[in-house]
């Protein structure tokens, strides 16, 4: 059987000249998963307060794409391959960032400047127009408004003091008449601001100007300024609008560039900073698969031109490991398409290290009883192409593309399984030209058996339908026979390889239980299809299997050099042996009984299908074609998904508690990923 992929243990002592380097090559490569610590030392602490200039430098990119390109109208995404070309940053990559970021720096005060200035004058410009056709004396609208207006003289060489003292607290307008008089001025702020700008107007030397008494709402020439000057704001504030995207545009690709290289080089930094180390060196460990080892220390003693120290320990000889703290990692090594079902794995829990590796057996199983429960020729045609077009990327659907060999198997097998059940479409019809021709050529000529498809119970015109239903629930049971003992097999070799004899013969999915279950099966199929009698020796045997499966601790105990044999004394034993029998055999009565849901599915997709077909059957042709689309798409969707849930749950609830009853570590080396 396959098992887990051998793994090494490798320490390595780097010089300080070269961590970087080494860093960047582990990341790169992908198979170095880095030795946990188990205890928080002051070192840690320490570590962990370092600095990371060049994340730093990345986070300021990042805050930097969005200022430029909020609204994505800019490509400045790039793909896996660019992400992986990419190196840590080089020096000119550092000063190509500092003068990028200072421009962006620059553009951004600018805009914020710009952003208040606007913010300013559009309120006093709001408040202005709104008291503009308001008949009453101009000094009285200091009494009845929202804004104060400050008309006077000013020394023209202060103004620009005068702004930046009274920043966004108000508006300061320069009046300059036709004569070019640039010494008047207006002065707008809020009702609750106009004590401060009256202080900061007295600084400098403001001299109110008298406004007729006769004056009546705000004067013309004060609406054209506060118009103008919001038109013109309004412009530069364009312009660096569209500054910003011509600066994202013409740096696009040295953007991907930094953000690729600085989200790599903090990365770097991280690890480097959780490192043992002393002022010159770095001690490194990690775990790579033993087929990689060679080639990779080699590969890194050239990278350092030898300047490193390598060791390389087995399992067995690293004390975390000897002492139970630590786990080795698992890897799984398989094809492109039994990779894809991995996750279904690695979502229950990963394997023990050197146990077998269950993927090949859950490709194989999820396979056959969806297209069991799934047979439809055209729905399954369906799957295949979607699976086709997610591994060739013309359909993107996120993390889903991964399992694009899942839905080619799914729809191979549903197709299959469709072609020999006739059905098309949920259309009984269309296929039946094909398996008649077929089964002319193996000399079938009977009229009646040509008008069926090529597998055919005959459920409607047998003279007992029970019959034929009965028969596929005891074809699904019989599948899930076969699929609890492999289950029960490879939990029996897996306790050999671990050495734990005992578990490995007794107990409730130990051998005596395997045995129990298995002559029990042959017992009942004996009885039922050749009229067999039960002898003694049938009740002997499964008297001394049952036994041993649920009152199997002391012999497991026994076998494993464990004393006492009996631990908690003969009264615990007797009580968990009749809990323990009665659990032997509901498990296994549960665990057969529940593959009749196969067969019950099944059954169900070809009711569904014949609903659908006769809608189509009593339906205009326009509405014909509306419905079929429409049912199909539902059965494919909906169906589709409850049958993988159904599968996924025989597997994980059937199969894996025969011999998951342990899980390890999952195998996560480091790799650079851009966040």
């Amino acid at each position: 059987m396959a098992r887990t992929t051998p793994m090494r243990l490798v320490e390595l002592m780097v010089l300080k000249q070269d961590i970087s380097s080494v860093i960047e090559f582990l990341g790169k490569k992908g198979n170095f998963q880095f030795q946990s610590r188990y205890t928080s030392t002051a070192s840690d602490v320490e570590n962990s307060k370092r600095s990371n200039p060049d994340g730093e430098v990345f986070l300021r990119l990042q805050q930097a794409k969005t200022f430029l390109n909020p609204d994505n109208s800019v490509n400045i995404k790039f793909d896996d391959a660019f992400y992986n070309n990419a190196t840590k940053p080089t020096s000119a990559d550092r000063e190509n960032a500092d003068k990028f970021l200072a421009e962006i720096d620059s553009l951004r005060a600018k805009e914020n400047e710009l952003s208040e200035e606007l913010k300013r004058v559009k309120n006093a410009c709001d408040e202005a127009h709104s008291f503009a056709n308001l008949k009453v004396p101009f000094d009285d609208l200091d009494h009845v408004s929202f804004l104060s207006l400050r008309v006077g003289r000013i020394d023209p060489a202060l103004l620009d003091d005068l702004r930046f003292s009274v920043g966004d607290r108000a508006v300061i307008i320069s009046l300059s008449d036709e004569n070019g008089d640039r010494s008047k001025i207006l002065a707008a702020s809020s009702k609750k601001a106009r004590f401060s700008l009256d202080s900061e107007l007295k600084k400098f030397g403001f001299v109110n100007m008298e406004i007729p008494k006769d004056f009546k709402g705000v004067p013309e020439d004060v609406l054209q300024t506060l118009d103008k000057q919001l038109e013109d704001t309004k412009k530069a504030f364009a312009l660096v609008e569209e500054e910003k995207k011509n600066l994202a545009k013409t740096h696009a690709e040295l953007f991907k560039k930094l953000l690729a290289s600085f989200s790599i080089g903090s990365q770097i930094i991280e690890k480097q900073n959780s490192l043992e180390s002393t002022n010159l060196v770095y001690r490194m460990t990690g775990w790579i698969p033993e087929s990689d080892t060679h080639p990779m220390m080699k590969e890194l003693g050239d990278l350092t031109e030898g300047r490193i120290a390598i060791r390389v320990y087995e399992p067995h000889e690293v004390p975390s490991v000897i002492r139970g703290v630590e786990k080795v990692p698992v890897k799984l090594k398989h094809g492109k398409v039994v990779s894809a079902f991995e996750r279904m794995i690695f979502s229950y829990g990963s394997p023990l290290y050197g146990t077998v590796d269950p993927t090949p057996f859950v490709a194989i199983f999820f396979t056959v009883l969806f297209g069991i429960m799934f047979g439809d020729l055209g729905q399954g045609l369906v799957f295949l192409l979607a699976g086709i077009l997610m591994s060739k990327k013309v359909i993107k659907v996120g993390g889903w593309n991964k399992f694009a060999p899942i839905f080619m198997c799914i729809g191979i097998s549903s197709s299959i399984m469709g072609f020999f059940e006739g059905e098309f479409f949920a259309n009984t019809e269309v296929l039946l030209p094909v398996s008649g021709a077929i089964k002319r050529l193996f000399g079938i000529t009977d009229p009646e058996a040509l008008r069926e498809p090529l597998f055919s119970l005959e459920f409607w015109a047998a003279e007992n339908p029970i019959v034929p239903i009965f028969t596929i629930f005891g074809i699904t049971i019989g599948l899930g026979f076969v699929i609890n003992s492999i289950g029960l097999i490879i939990n029996f070799y897996n306790n050999l390889l671990k050495k734990d004899v005992g578990s490995a013969f007794f107990g409730k999915i130990g051998l005596s239980g395997m045995l129990f279950f298995w002559y029990v099966v042959f017992f009942a199929i004996r009885i039922a299809a050749f009229g067999h009698s039960p002898a003694v020796y049938d009740w002997v045997i499964i008297g001394i299997t049952l036994f041993c499966s649920a009152f199997g601790e002391p012999f497991e105990r026994l076998l494993d050099g464990k004393r006492p044999v009996i631990e908690n004394g003969i009264g615990a034993l007797l009580i968990g042996g009749v809990v323990e029998l009665i659990e032997v055999i509901s498990t296994y009565l549960s665990n057969s009984i529940s593959f009749v849901r196969v067969g019950a599915f099944a059954l169900a997709h070809a009711v569904l299908g014949y609903i659908i077909s006769s809608m189509v059957a009593i339906a205009p042709a326009a509405g014909a074609v509306v419905i079929a689309i429409v049912g199909n798409a539902i059965v494919i969707v909906l169906e589709g998904m409850i049958v993988a849930i159904q599968v996924i749950r025989l597997q994980y609830y059937e199969f894996f508690s025969k011999f998951f009853n342990e899980t390890g570590s999952e195998f996560k080396p480091f790799a650079f990923s851009y966040k």
